[in-house]
């Protein structure tokens, strides 16, 4: 018997609401194929934070060892991106990434939550501001989500698991989130 793929996995989940969000969560990609597969990670990736307001700081970056930095999205030619993934596993993306963080970051929350539909299931999704992206969300469980990255015009799908934090001191980073 065949074992269900990650994507079946992730639909046979149950819906989550927005509000049930809120707060910081680490990430880490779910390996299925899809060129950004191990990018993120690469670059020092952490996860995303969600406010009480629904919205959301989508993309949090490692900045040392005790910050975290939230990233604008928006001036990252998303295409480009995936046609130059493999560059994205290289020492040297995440080298230039780190001086790059700078002048990418956010001067605020860069999307925000609200309820869609993704394969007839209605759940928290989270809509970038400034780009054709929307992470759909489904809950494992009280404390660990899976997202589905949808980019418009692109019929490859990214999945990622995020795990909320609940460690006190680790929560504490996100107040010395640089902005």
């Amino acid at each position: 018997m065949n074992e269900p793929s990650a994507f079946e996995i992730f639909r046979q989940m149950a819906p989550v609401d927005p509000g049930e969000l809120v707060g910081l969560w680490k990430g880490r990609g779910v390996p299925t194929g899809h060129p950004l597969d191990g990018v993120l990670e690469n670059l020092g990736w952490f996860g995303k934070r969600f406010t009480q307001d629904l919205r959301a700081d989508a993309l949090l970056f490692q900045s040392g060892e005790r910050r975290l930095t939230a990233i604008d999205p928006a001036p990252i030619p998303v295409n480009l991106a995936l046609r130059f993934h493999h560059l994205g596993r290289t020492r040297a993306a995440r080298n230039l990434f780190s001086y790059l963080q700078r002048g990418l970051r956010a001067h605020g929350p860069t999307a925000r939550l609200k309820v869609l539909s993704y394969d007839g299931v209605q759940s928290a999704a989270m809509v970038y501001d400034r780009m054709p992206i929307t992470d759909h969300f489904r809950q494992k469980d009280k404390d660990t989500l899976m997202g589905l990255m949808v980019i418009e015009k692109d019929a490859r799908r990214y999945l990622f698991e995020l795990e909320r934090v609940k460690d006190a001191a680790e929560a504490e980073r996100c107040q010395d989130l640089k902005r």
